[in-house]
């Protein structure tokens, strides 16, 4: 038996307001490359060039078009690699960032990027300039990063700005169950001594976190709003990239420990010393000339070619190429640079 609704219900129910769901905005799927390549001993990052004066650096990013694109990386390759001096050799995808600096406001009805992040590697010529970028070195927005020639002198500044933070809440606990101190101490431990080059992205979080960074004030975190205006800690990038560059650095540093992808930075042709100076610079580390050579004779990674280099302002230097045998040889060849130098 239906039932019936009486006249009063019917009425009203045909006076109740309509409920229309909210309107989300729209969400596009974007791919971001940290692009690295090595010039003079230096690591380097392709950045977009700046609109304008008050515009800040950025990793190249371009849509994924599922039409054109049966996967990301063949999209990733194709519009990035007309940006870059050079066809990308390495890439890997990192992790899908959708969070920081791309917050979805209420009434925003822009679309939401959605990034997939790509650590990609590629070789540059001495004298080359990208067509659709800027090399920049990567110490330009980690200047925190760098140990070749001991701490850097930014840690002076970074350290007081920690120890304010840990003071105003010292027994705040992470979700890691540590407190402040122990991940200062850990992070940007005194003279280096717990300075571990993998952990970029922690010690980004930790100034982020901290509100220390540029990126923390404009995504509104209290902490970087209490210290308005912020010394400058690095140059900062647009909405999450310099996040995305912390974790494709990460990634690359610990990479190449246990596989060949520094050969992708390096010419066919290297000298030991180069090959030293272009793991230092990804490293962020001076290794010991001896011990490096060591480790790179017991691995057998690279031979030498029976040429000779005249390019190196004294006595001539052997030539050595990449022993691709190695990858049939054993499952992880790579230089196993220690965290000390």
């Amino acid at each position: 038996m239906k039932e019936r609704l009486s006249p009063s219900s019917s009425a009203t129910l045909s006076r109740a307001p309509q409920q229309l769901a909210p309107i989300s905005p729209p969400v596009e799927i974007g791919l971001t490359a940290a692009i690295v390549a090595v010039r003079d001993d230096e690591p380097l990052i392709l950045t977009t060039r700046a609109d304008g004066p008050t515009d800040v650096a950025a990793l190249p990013s371009g849509p994924f078009d599922p039409v054109r694109h049966r996967t990301f990386e063949i999209g990733l390759r194709e519009w990035v690699g007309e940006q870059a001096d050079a066809p990308l050799g390495y890439v890997e995808q990192l992790y899908t960032f959708g969070d920081r600096g791309r917050h979805a406001r209420a009434g925003d009805r822009d679309p939401h990027v959605v990034s997939v992040g790509y650590l990609a590697l590629t070789r540059i010529r001495h004298d080359a300039e990208s067509r659709g970028g800027v090399w920049r070195s990567w110490h330009d927005f980690f200047p925190w990063e760098d140990w070749r020639k001991g701490a850097p002198a930014i840690i002076e500044e970074i350290a007081p700005r920690l120890e304010n933070w840990v003071a105003d809440s010292p027994d705040a606990v992470s979700s890691s169950g540590l407190s402040r101190k122990v991940r200062v101490n850990l992070l940007f431990g005194a003279r280096g001594r717990a300075f571990n080059e993998e952990n970029v992205l922690e010690r980004y979080e930790l100034l982020y976190e901290a509100g220390l960074l540029e990126e923390a004030l404009r995504d509104g975190r209290e902490s970087a709003q209490k210290k308005a205006p912020l010394a400058p800690l690095g140059a900062p990038m647009r909405h999450d990239h310099r996040r995305i560059l912390a974790t494709a650095m990460g990634r690359l540093r610990a990479k190449m420990k246990y596989r060949p992808v520094i050969f992708e930075l390096m010419a066919p042709e290297f000298t030991l010393t180069e090959l030293q100076r272009t793991v230092e610079a990804i490293a962020g580390r001076h290794l010991h000339k001896q011990n490096f050579r060591r480790l790179v004779e017991t691995t057998a990674i690279v031979e030498p070619t029976g040429e000779m280099s005249l390019k190196t302002g004294g006595r001539p230097a052997a030539l050595f190429h990449f022993r691709r045998n190695v990858l049939q040889e054993r499952p992880a060849p790579g230089l196993r640079v220690g965290i000390r130098g």
